[in-house]
C-alpha cells in the first residue's frame, strides 16, 4: 500500500503559471485518490509538470501512466518488444536524421479521440542540446481580440498524419538511416476534423488546436484563405511570450497536455546518444463548448 500522501506534494510553478516542477513523490509508487486528485488539478492549471530524479523502469512507467488513464494508440511508430504502450525514441550518437518530433505539434491530433496527454522520461540525455519547447495554447487564445476569439470558435480545422507518415510523406522519403522504427503507408493519410478552438474539460479554459505538422486546413474556407489563418496562428502560438524551453536531466519524467499545448523536440546533441522511453493517455472528441 502507498505511504505517499497530498502532503508531500510540492507544485513549483513557473512566473507565467504555464509548467511547473513537481517534487515529494515517489512516481514508482502508486497515488492515492487523494493525492491522483491534486496531482490532476496542478496539471490542468498548468498543462506540463516535470519530476526530476525519477528512475523508472518501463513497468514502472507504464503504471504511472495507468494513473491518468487508458494508454492512448500510437500508430506510426514501433513499440518496444513485450510492451505495446511503450516508445523507444532513441538517437545513436553517430545518426543524421533529423531528430524525431521536431517541429510544432500536438501529438496524434490527426486522431479521432488525440491522446489527452504525453508522458516522457529521459533514460540517456545528453550533455548538450535536446530542449523541448511547449508553447502555451490557451494564452494565446486568450489574448486574442473578443472578435477574433468569437470568430475562430465557430471554426473547424482538417488533421492528418499525410505529411509525416503518408506514402509520400517525410519520413518515407527519408535518405538517412534511423534507430526508431517508423512506420508509413496510406493509413497515415486519413483525415478528421477537429473544432479550431477546443474547450478543456477539466480547467474549462479554451485552447487553440491546430499545428503546422498536422492541420491541413480549415473547413469551409478557401485554400489561400486557410494558408493565412493558420500561418497567423502558428506564428502567434510560437510568439516567444507563449514558449516555455524545457531543459532534460537524467531520469527526469515531464507529462504534458496535447489539449491545450504544442511542442517541438529540439536538436543541438549531435555525437551524442539520446534516449527517450514514451506513453502517452487516451483521450477524447475534441469539442468547444461556448
Amino acid at each position: 500500500m502507498s505511504t505517499q500522501s497530498s502532503s508531500s506534494l510540492q507544485i513549483h510553478a513557473r512566473p507565467t503559471g504555464f509548467g511547473a516542477r513537481v517534487s515529494g513523490l515517489d512516481l514508482s509508487q502508486p497515488m492515492p485518490a487523494d493525492l491522483r486528485a491534486e496531482l490532476n488539478a496542478a496539471f490542468a492549471k498548468h498543462a506540463v509538470l516535470y519530476f526530476p530524479d525519477q528512475p523508472l523502469t518501463i513497468e514502472q512507467l507504464e503504471a504511472f501512466t495507468l494513473q491518468f488513464g487508458e494508454f492512448g494508440v500510437d500508430p506510426f511508430i514501433k513499440p518496444l518488444e513485450n510492451h505495446p504502450h511503450v516508445l523507444e525514441l532513441r538517437r545513436e550518437a553517430d545518426e543524421k536524421a533529423v531528430n524525431f518530433g521536431a517541429a510544432w505539434h500536438s501529438d496524434w491530433s490527426f486522431q479521432q479521440e488525440p491522446p489527452a496527454a504525453t508522458i516522457l522520461i529521459s533514460k540517456v540525455t545528453p550533455p548538450v542540446g535536446g530542449d523541448t519547447l511547449f508553447a502555451d495554447c490557451c494564452q494565446a487564445f486568450e489574448d486574442l481580440s473578443l472578435t477574433m476569439q468569437q470568430w475562430l470558435s465557430g471554426l473547424k480545422a482538417v488533421h492528418s498524419a499525410v505529411r509525416p507518415y503518408g506514402r509520400s510523406g517525410v519520413f518515407a522519403n527519408e535518405t538517412e538511416s534511423r534507430s526508431m522504427k517508423i512506420v508509413t503507408g496510406v493509413e497515415a493519410e486519413k483525415t478528421f476534423t477537429h473544432p479550431v478552438v477546443r474547450t478543456h474539460p477539466v480547467s474549462g479554459r479554451q485552447a487553440l488546436y491546430v499545428s503546422p505538422t498536422y492541420t491541413l486546413g480549415i473547413e469551409g474556407l478557401s485554400e489561400a484563405e486557410s494558408e493565412h489563418i493558420l500561418a497567423f496562428l502558428f506564428a502567434r502560438v510560437t510568439q516567444e511570450k507563449y514558449v516555455y524551453a524545457h531543459k532534460w536531466s537524467q531520469n527526469m519524467v515531464t507529462i504534458w497536455d496535447n489539449r491545450t499545448t504544442l511542442h517541438n523536440a529540439g536538436g543541438g546533441y549531435d555525437g551524442h546518444l539520446r534516449v527517450m522511453h514514451r506513453t502517452t493517455v487516451a483521450g477524447e472528441r475534441p469539442v468547444y463548448v461556448a
